[in-house]
């Protein structure tokens, strides 16, 4: 039976994709972890924004790698677009209800995507 893909990211919506993303983050050691509920703003683009940085262009790829294998086996969800794998600086994987953005340090800093959505509800993780 094939299952399309709105009806895989139904399956595993909400919290159990949040915390699936989070726990493989946490697996690579990812650093300054956030998660910003947007539902209730009126203009949001999606749900949820997770971010998170590392401390190099390697570890940068290895946390994205690692959301996109774990999330493909365990919730049988691929992403609907990555962008940003080439040079691995800002790593955005869209998984329809919930962004991930997975930054290296100094582009985190430069963009600021915390201070463009500071009206969302964050929740911060401690580094492993």
């Amino acid at each position: 039976m094939n299952i399309s893909k709105e009806a895989q990211q139904r399956a595993i919506s909400g919290e159990k994709l949040n915390d699936l993303i989070i726990d493989s983050i946490q697996d690579i050691k990812g650093k300054n972890l956030v998660k910003i509920d947007l539902r209730h703003l009126e203009e949001a683009p999606t749900d949820f924004f997770i971010v998170v940085e590392g401390d190099s262009n390697t570890q940068v790829k290895a946390i994205s790698d690692n959301i996109h294998r774990r999330l493909k086996e365990e919730g049988l969800l691929l992403p609907n677009h990555i962008e940003g794998q080439q040079n691995s600086l800002w790593i955005l994987l869209d998984y329809f209800t919930t962004v991930v953005h997975v930054f290296y340090r100094e582009t985190r800093q430069f963009y600021q995507i915390e201070d463009l959505w500071s009206d969302g509800i964050f929740t911060e993780y401690q580094n492993l």
